[in-house]
């Protein structure tokens, strides 16, 4: 069993259809850059409805064994993180938001850590040589086909953290489950390895042992 009761089959259904400025100098990062592609007026529908609901990143839970289960992940995986975000309730409000977007989009959380490890290591207000943004180095276009065209909200926590999970969901469909493929799409690096190993790698530092719901 794997977090929160979800198989890792389940965790690769489709995506459901359905601003902070900053101010000072952002961290720089270098991560590759997603390429802007032509939509499906279907797709971009889908996509843009993903972002669109704003439901707030409450865990709701089917059982008292999940939410325990989504305790002891939330606990350790904050343990893991306390180097690189030292206040508690930093910590918390980013993991619950990561599970949460992970969870709605369909992902393996430990996944997405570990793309945003490698992308942004972890810092809110990165930006590469490229332009790309915040803790999973979403494209400024993305905003533009999926969005309100506004770059700025890349920077706010749980937009940036959306439009990275909905923008890998949908590569993921388009490869057809395939992450090696998925993950160089998007870093824009299609078909070579450096970019998905390193995710693969960083993924194994935020794997959580689900068979501790029994």
């Amino acid at each position: 069993m794997s977090l929160g009761g979800l198989s890792r089959r389940a965790c690769l259904a489709p995506l459901a259809l359905g601003p902070a400025a900053w101010l000072g100098l952002p961290a720089q990062a270098h991560a590759g850059s997603q390429l802007e592609e032509p939509l499906m007026d279907s797709v971009r529908t889908a996509l843009s409805s993903a972002i669109a609901n704003q439901a707030p990143p409450e865990p709701e839970f089917a059982s008292t064994e999940a939410r325990l289960l989504y305790l002891r992940w939330l606990a350790t995986m904050s343990d893991r993180l306390r180097r690189r975000k030292p206040e508690w309730e930093v910590r918390r409000d980013f993991l619950q938001t990561v599970w949460y977007e992970s969870r709605r989009a369909g992902l393996d959380v430990s996944l997405v850590l570990g793309l945003i490890q490698v992308e942004s290591a972890f810092r809110k207000f990165a930006v590469s040589s490229v332009g790309a943004r915040g803790y999973m180095q979403v494209m400024p276009f993305w905003t533009r086909v999926i969005g309100d065209g506004d770059p700025g909200k890349l920077f706010h926590m749980q937009t940036n953290l959306r439009f990275g999970c909905v923008i890998l969901r949908h590569y993921l469909d388009r490869e057809r489950g395939d992450l090696f493929m998925t993950l160089g799409r998007y870093n824009g690096s299609r078909g070579r390895a450096p970019y998905p190993n390193a995710v693969f790698t960083a993924q194994r530092s935020w794997l959580f042992d689900g068979r501790l719901a029994g």
